[in-house]
């Protein structure tokens, strides 16, 4: 799927705390494509006119999922793009998405047991994929996700809807995928970390884990799952920043 530039207006502005929001674009040039997992870059200069040399953007994953007609992303503000964005973005500023970029959930994997392991703001790219119907392809997945605190747990409406879309199922394959799904909660102010020791315990070497986080945590886990005995292809990670 060939990236395309898409004129974009800003429809939405969540921002529950400081340093942290949720934007939702609407597309002003056609019905935005692209896969669940994929990541977009968004470029700011208002005198960009999507025909000249693409300007200075950044990536951010889409945390809507492509049967919506929106696109929504999550960032924190963490430098000086964000910091841009923070200043210049108000509801009906237009801007430019380039889109999509990506192969998270496109690359070999196993979709039985299958581990998905999300720090923070990790969990966009997840939430793209767990609120699409092909999230029933995957057989009693195993979902792990941690937040600061309840407070900074604000995908609990994304979330909700697994269990909606996994009651989905083609006329044709009614008993094909169990519905079965475990997510795990970790907040950090009252449990501590996630904890990838019990994850591997809980889930042995021959599972696929997909890993989305702050690097440093990626870096960690891919560490410890491949001295545990995981082979190298069976984790995924979304650390394309």
């Amino acid at each position: 799927m060939l990236a395309k530039k898409y004129k974009s207006k800003l429809i939405s502005i969540f921002n529950p705390f400081t340093g942290i929001y949720t934007l939702e674009f609407k597309s002003l040039n056609g019905k935005y494509k692209y896969l669940p997992g994929q990541f977009l870059h968004i470029a700011l200069d208002e005198d960009y006119d999507g025909s000249s040399q693409w300007p200075d953007s950044r990536c951010f994953s889409m945390q809507s999922n492509p049967n919506d007609e929106i696109i929504k992303i999550t960032y924190a503000v963490k430098g000086e793009f964000t910091r841009q964005m923070e200043q210049q973005l108000k509801v009906g500023s237009e801007v430019w998405l380039k889109l999509p970029y990506g192969d998270l959930f496109t690359q070999p994997h196993n979709k039985v047991n299958t581990v998905f392991i999300a720090g923070g703001t990790g969990i966009t790219p997840f939430l793209s994929l767990f609120t699409h119907e092909s999230f029933n392809e995957y057989t009693d997945p195993h979902i792990y996700l941690g937040f600061r605190s309840k407070e900074y747990n604000i995908y609990q409406d994304e979330l909700d809807r697994i269990q909606t879309i996994r009651e989905i199922r083609p006329n044709s394959c009614n008993s094909c995928f169990p519905k079965f799904v475990t997510i795990s909660l970790f907040y950090q102010d009252e449990d501590g970390i996630i904890d990838i020791q019990k994850i591997f315990d809980e889930n042995g070497i021959d599972s696929n884990y997909f890993i989305s986080g702050p690097p440093v945590m990626i870096k960690s886990f891919k560490n410890t799952l491949v001295e545990k005995g995981v082979p190298l292809s069976n984790v995924l990670t979304d650390d394309w920043e």
